[in-house]
């Protein structure tokens, strides 16, 4: 049996569309400002287009995705008068068929006891609150939790974890601080199966990834932890900050090739007007994208939505 992180009556749907629209207030002012100023009162012209598809790549939707909305906008609509709000509608709906194959929720597997899920990313992507969100979303499921504080080098980050532990009524593991991560990863999956503990979230040190020998640690956690469960880790989630941009891409090629990152959450959306880095991580890669974040509350962590993202980002009501 498999289940997922399901969401939610049409209130806190309507809750969740006003927090997604106000996080991607950056972004969707940026992209449908710059839309809306191309458009008014111009004819729908070979240059205007060109303008669009500038606009589009700055906005990091990236050169592939830019150059089919341009080529669809071109297609039918050639040196037509049009509104700015037609051209978002055009620029949304091809956003969402680009995103629509990898907004695909995180499936808890009920048949593997623990689920373990391992979250990785660079330094102060969001990692650790990350986890506490989803803990919390996870409990208020009537899920038994555990959280494992595979950030041995930072007392900061064990002690956060701890904390979400605490609000969350999560089962919580910890090594003293600098201690081997793998040996508590190993200890972890091990006490989690004794417990009968449904998800298990485990927390990594901040990586970057260009560091080679942060990375081979990495790989020696997924190694040990097999050892306990041959199947494990059941997912890898990784977290991207979207305030970086462009350097979001370069993260997922190397975390995929080192762990095999089987999803995303995108965080910090709120604090940037360029997520449209989220496109172009899709079109390029073609990773599940799990969850996407927009604020520091649990509830500003939700599933991602193809639709409601391409409609947000530019601009236009759900």
């Amino acid at each position: 049996m498999s289940d997922s992180v399901t969401g939610t009556n049409d209130s806190a749907k309507g809750g969740w569309w006003r927090r997604l629209t106000s996080g991607l207030k950056r972004s969707s002012s940026a992209l449908g400002g710059a839309i809306s100023d191309l458009v008014t009162k111009r004819k729908l012209d070979a240059e205007t287009i060109e303008e669009i598809e500038d606009a589009l790549i700055r906005a990091d939707l990236g050169i592939d995705v830019a150059r089919r909305i341009a080529t669809t906008l071109g297609a039918d609509r050639h040196d037509k008068a049009i509104s700015s709000d037609e051209v978002k509608a055009v620029v949304a709906e091809e956003i969402e068929k680009a995103l629509a194959d990898v907004a695909l929720p995180l499936v808890i597997d009920t048949a593997k006891k623990p689920f373990v899920i391992l979250v990785a990313g660079v330094n102060g992507s969001g990692k650790t609150t990350t986890i506490g969100k989803l803990a919390a979303q996870y409990r208020a499921e009537g899920r038994s939790v555990m959280l494992a504080a595979g950030d041995t080098f930072r007392a900061a980050a064990i002690d956060q974890l701890k904390i979400w532990s605490g609000r969350t009524g999560a089962d919580f593991i910890a090594h003293k601080s600098g201690a081997d991560a793998a040996g508590l990863v190993f200890d972890a999956v091990a006490a989690a199966k004794q417990k009968g503990i449904d998800v298990l979230l485990i927390d990594t040190a901040g990586r970057l990834q260009n560091r080679t020998e942060l990375m081979n640690e990495l790989e020696k956690v997924v190694r040990v932890m097999k050892k306990v469960d041959p199947s494990a880790p059941h997912a890898v989630l990784l977290v991207l900050d979207a305030t970086v941009g462009q350097n979001a891409l370069s993260q997922v090629e190397i975390f995929r090739k080192a762990v095999g990152v089987t999803g995303l959450a995108m965080t910090k959306l709120d604090g940037t007007a360029r997520g449209g880095i989220l496109v172009a991580i899709a079109e390029k890669f073609k990773v599940p994208v799990h969850f996407i974040g927009v604020g520091e509350g649990v509830e500003d962590l939700a599933p991602f939505s193809a639709h409601d993202f391409a409609r947000a980002i530019v601009g236009l009501e759900a």
